[in-house]
Protein backbone atom coordinates (compact mmCIF):
# COMPACT_ATOMS: atom_id res chain seq x y z
CA UNK A 1 0.00 0.00 0.00
CA UNK A 2 0.89 3.44 -0.89
CA UNK A 3 4.00 1.73 -3.57
CA UNK A 4 3.67 3.52 -6.57
CA UNK A 5 5.22 0.85 -8.89
CA UNK A 6 3.02 -1.15 -10.88
CA UNK A 7 4.01 -4.72 -10.20
CA UNK A 8 3.86 -8.18 -12.94
CA UNK A 9 0.12 -8.56 -13.17
CA UNK A 10 -0.91 -4.90 -13.32
CA UNK A 11 1.82 -4.42 -15.80
CA UNK A 12 0.27 -8.24 -17.39
CA UNK A 13 -3.44 -6.27 -17.63
CA UNK A 14 -2.29 -3.11 -19.01
CA UNK A 15 -0.40 -4.71 -21.81
CA UNK A 16 -3.52 -6.67 -22.75
CA UNK A 17 -5.69 -3.23 -22.85
CA UNK A 18 -3.00 -2.20 -24.94
CA UNK A 19 -3.30 -5.13 -27.17
CA UNK A 20 -7.01 -5.09 -27.33
CA UNK A 21 -7.40 -1.34 -28.12
CA UNK A 22 -4.59 -0.87 -30.70
CA UNK A 23 -4.63 -4.30 -31.92
CA UNK A 24 -2.00 -6.05 -32.95
CA UNK A 25 -0.81 -5.25 -36.16
CA UNK A 26 -0.10 -1.30 -35.19
CA UNK A 27 1.27 -2.58 -31.44
CA UNK A 28 5.06 -2.33 -33.13
CA UNK A 29 4.42 1.06 -34.50
CA UNK A 30 2.87 2.47 -31.08
CA UNK A 31 6.16 1.07 -29.21
CA UNK A 32 8.15 2.59 -31.68
CA UNK A 33 6.26 6.04 -30.86
CA UNK A 34 6.52 5.31 -27.27
CA UNK A 35 10.35 4.70 -27.41
CA UNK A 36 10.68 7.87 -29.27
CA UNK A 37 8.55 10.19 -27.25
CA UNK A 38 10.69 8.65 -24.38
CA UNK A 39 14.08 9.60 -25.63
CA UNK A 40 12.63 13.51 -26.25
CA UNK A 41 11.25 13.37 -22.52
CA UNK A 42 14.44 12.15 -21.66
CA UNK A 43 16.25 14.51 -23.41
CA UNK A 44 14.80 17.16 -22.56
CA UNK A 45 14.95 16.90 -18.50
CA UNK A 46 19.24 16.76 -19.35
CA UNK A 47 18.56 20.15 -21.10
CA UNK A 48 16.93 21.30 -18.34
CA UNK A 49 19.51 19.92 -15.46
CA UNK A 50 22.34 21.64 -17.80
CA UNK A 51 20.28 24.41 -17.81
CA UNK A 52 19.66 24.66 -14.82
CA UNK A 53 23.25 23.64 -13.54
CA UNK A 54 24.45 26.65 -15.91
CA UNK A 55 22.34 29.01 -13.78
CA UNK A 56 22.69 28.26 -10.00
CA UNK A 57 26.56 26.50 -10.70
CA UNK A 58 27.71 23.10 -9.97
CA UNK A 59 26.18 23.01 -6.44
CA UNK A 60 23.37 21.73 -6.92
CA UNK A 61 23.24 19.37 -3.75
CA UNK A 62 21.70 22.89 -1.33
CA UNK A 63 18.34 22.62 -2.98
CA UNK A 64 16.98 23.36 0.47
CA UNK A 65 17.86 27.26 -0.41
CA UNK A 66 15.35 27.04 -3.56
CA UNK A 67 11.97 25.87 -1.23
CA UNK A 68 9.46 27.92 -0.82
CA UNK A 69 8.20 26.64 2.58
CA UNK A 70 11.18 28.16 4.16
CA UNK A 71 9.46 31.26 3.81
CA UNK A 72 6.40 30.23 5.87
CA UNK A 73 5.58 32.57 8.61
CA UNK A 74 4.11 29.46 10.76
CA UNK A 75 7.55 27.79 10.50
CA UNK A 76 9.80 31.23 11.37
CA UNK A 77 7.67 31.68 14.21
CA UNK A 78 8.02 28.52 15.65
CA UNK A 79 11.96 28.13 15.19
CA UNK A 80 11.92 31.40 16.83
CA UNK A 81 10.04 30.32 19.96
CA UNK A 82 12.04 27.30 20.24
CA UNK A 83 15.36 28.92 19.85
CA UNK A 84 16.86 28.63 22.63
CA UNK A 85 19.54 31.70 22.27
CA UNK A 86 18.36 34.87 24.31
CA UNK A 87 16.54 38.08 22.36
CA UNK A 88 19.35 40.63 22.40
CA UNK A 89 17.35 43.99 23.93
CA UNK A 90 17.21 46.63 20.99
CA UNK A 91 17.85 49.31 23.93
CA UNK A 92 19.07 49.16 27.71
CA UNK A 93 16.52 48.45 30.22
CA UNK A 94 15.62 51.06 32.73
CA UNK A 95 17.03 50.83 36.24
CA UNK A 96 14.65 49.34 38.50
CA UNK A 97 12.56 52.02 39.95
CA UNK A 98 12.74 52.50 43.80
CA UNK A 99 9.42 50.46 46.03
CA UNK A 100 7.17 52.90 47.05
CA UNK A 101 5.47 52.82 49.79
CA UNK A 102 1.20 52.75 49.83
CA UNK A 103 -0.15 55.78 51.55
CA UNK A 104 -3.43 55.97 52.36
CA UNK A 105 -4.68 59.17 52.73
CA UNK A 106 -7.89 60.85 54.06
CA UNK A 107 -8.64 63.67 51.44
CA UNK A 108 -9.12 67.39 52.84
CA UNK A 109 -11.96 69.55 53.11
CA UNK A 110 -12.04 70.50 49.32
CA UNK A 111 -10.80 67.22 47.41
CA UNK A 112 -12.87 64.79 45.67
CA UNK A 113 -13.02 61.21 44.84
CA UNK A 114 -11.54 58.13 46.91
CA UNK A 115 -8.37 58.45 48.48
CA UNK A 116 -5.32 58.31 46.30
CA UNK A 117 -3.72 55.09 46.09
CA UNK A 118 -0.30 54.10 44.53
CA UNK A 119 -0.32 53.17 40.95
CA UNK A 120 1.44 49.99 39.93
CA UNK A 121 2.39 50.17 36.68
CA UNK A 122 3.65 46.66 35.93
CA UNK A 123 0.23 45.05 37.37
CA UNK A 124 -1.99 43.71 34.06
Amino acid sequence: MGGTGINGWEAMVLLLVVLLVVGPEKLPEIAGQLGRATRMARDLLRQAKSSLKDELGDDLTDLKSLDPRQYDPRRIVREALMDDSPAKPSRPAPPPAAPREATHETPGPGSEGPPAVPFDDEAT
